[in-house]
């Protein structure tokens, strides 16, 4: 009976060893996530179709995921964006409307260039591809404009926490890729029927294309959720075959955010702190 609280006591301190030693045997890293829809105004130019400028109102709904990586010392966060974006607007003298719709996805990794208490710089690249164009009602000729490109990033993204509040700044700009646009007269009947498509895919790079996207973000936590809000610029501008195009959107974002764990493969799936209602 002396001997039975040392045991107690001997066994107590063993399955705690146990338990934590198996908890973290398996880091898995949050995912930050979110889905925010925004609504601004839009600026749409473009000298194929016409030499206004239309303006008008454009909406955005775009997922915005952030995770942590084993790459670079476990440093490299990745970050993926997918965005689908429609605007529509009229000329100057509301006589004529166009419509714009874009889908796009960006990949980008950013490193910590500085950290201190509260406030991380990171700085990085990555790659974008987007899919859209421009219709515009009154030509019957050449009624619409396709917008198709692919770039390389520089980006750079600060974070500050202040309280209970997080601020995010993102900046993210191409220095090179390729886009698609016509020659001046080029029709698309000629290009993808016809065939007659030299001269349509250019290098892009600061001569001919500058671009730039400025996300600022506010995370408000609530009781159970965290309110995100912000807001999303873009602007892009081309320059070729004596054609210029430039689009221009000013957004206001609001969306909810969350931490998840995604966890997957056999390694985690063995994970006792880990456990899955649907994999036994």
């Amino acid at each position: 009976m002396k001997r039975l609280p040392i045991l107690v006591g001997f066994w107590c301190c063993l399955s705690a060893l146990l338990f934590s030693q198996e908890g973290i045997a398996l880091p898995v890293n949050t995912v930050n996530h979110s889905t925010l829809f925004g609504i601004g105004k839009a600026f749409l130019s473009d000298s194929y179709l016409s030499p206004l400028t239309y303006s008008g109102v454009s909406m955005t709904l775009m997922h915005d995921r952030i995770k942590g990586t084993s790459h670079l010392n476990a440093n490299l966060l990745m970050q993926q964006q997918f965005q689908i974006q429609t605007a529509i607007t009229q000329n100057p003298t509301a006589s004529a409307s166009e419509y714009y719709g874009d889908i796009r996805y960006l990949l980008n990794g950013f490193y910590p260039l500085y950290q201190s208490a509260g406030f991380s710089l990171l700085g990085g690249g990555g790659w974008d591809a987007s899919l859209g164009g421009i219709y515009n009602v009154r030509n019957s000729n050449n009624p619409g404009s396709l917008k198709v490109s692919t770039n390389l990033n520089l980006s750079a993204m600060a974070l500050l926490n202040w309280r209970t509040i997080t601020f995010r700044w993102q900046v993210v700009t191409p220095f090179a890729g390729m886009f698609f646009s016509p020659e001046y007269g080029h029709s698309y009947y000629e290009i993808f029927t016809l065939g007659n498509n030299k001269g349509t895919v250019h290098f892009g790079s600061f001569h001919n294309q500058l671009a730039l996207r400025n996300y600022f973000t506010v995370d408000i936590p609530l009781n159970k959720i965290t309110l995100r809000a912000g807001y999303l610029g873009n602007y892009y501008q081309t320059d070729v075959n004596e054609l210029v195009t430039k689009i221009v959107s000013h957004q206001f974002m609001l969306g909810l955010a969350m931490e998840s764990i995604h966890f997957g493969g056999k390694r985690t799936r063995r994970n006792p702190s880990l456990k899955s209602v649907y994999y036994e």
